[in-house]
């Protein structure tokens, strides 16, 4: 039975270079891959995902708008859908997706947890509540302990105040455990 598989991190715990392994491996024997990243992601380019470590392959935009299960039924020659950024999909989007897992295909989804605030995204959010499958993919604090909280930094600083969603990527973003973040130490 197909599922919908939600594997979260912090900044730099290589979900995008994991999002590409499973993406290679389902092409290896033979499946067909619908990659996929919310057009809220254009840190790479519109219709590219891409890794600190150099993987990157061409994806299939998402709109806001976009409704995942008309679009599948319309692309039904795929095998599996694989969505990196998952945290920018809205709550219908992450619905829909569980209705494609539950009656036709697996559906594995890559990406933040929460924001610089500690707060969830829309689409993290329903993607914990919803997933058959849930995993962390763990990173590293500069102090040695795991990883909790994407911090926000400008001019060398934590930052606590601002949008929800800022893209960016090393330059404006450290990953930090807790108790780093709450003491501003970069």
């Amino acid at each position: 039975m197909p599922k919908l598989y939600y594997r979260w991190g912090t900044m730099n715990s290589s979900k995008t270079a994991n999002a590409l392994m499973t993406k290679f491996n389902y092409e290896e024997k033979g499946r067909r891959v619908a990659l996929m990243k919310p057009s809220t992601d254009t840190r790479d380019g519109a219709d590219i995902v891409k890794s600190r470590i150099g993987l990157q392959a061409k994806v299939i935009v998402v709109l806001p708008q976009t409704n995942l299960m008309n679009w599948y039924m319309q692309h039904r020659d795929y095998d599996v859908i694989i969505v990196d950024e998952a945290q920018f999909l809205t709550t219908a989007q992450v619905e829909q997706l569980k209705d494609i897992a539950v009656d036709f295909i697996p559906a594995f989804c890559f990406g933040l947890k929460t924001d610089f605030q500690t707060h969830l995204f829309e689409g993290s959010r329903r993607l914990l509540e919803l997933a058959d499958s849930i995993a962390e993919l763990k990173s590293v604090c500069k102090c040695g302990r795991k990883a909790e909280v994407n911090a926000r930094i400008k001019d060398g600083h934590v930052v606590y105040d601002g949008e929800q969603i800022q893209i960016g990527g090393n330059e404006s973003y450290v990953s930090m455990c807790y108790s780093c973040w709450k003491k501003g130490k970069i």
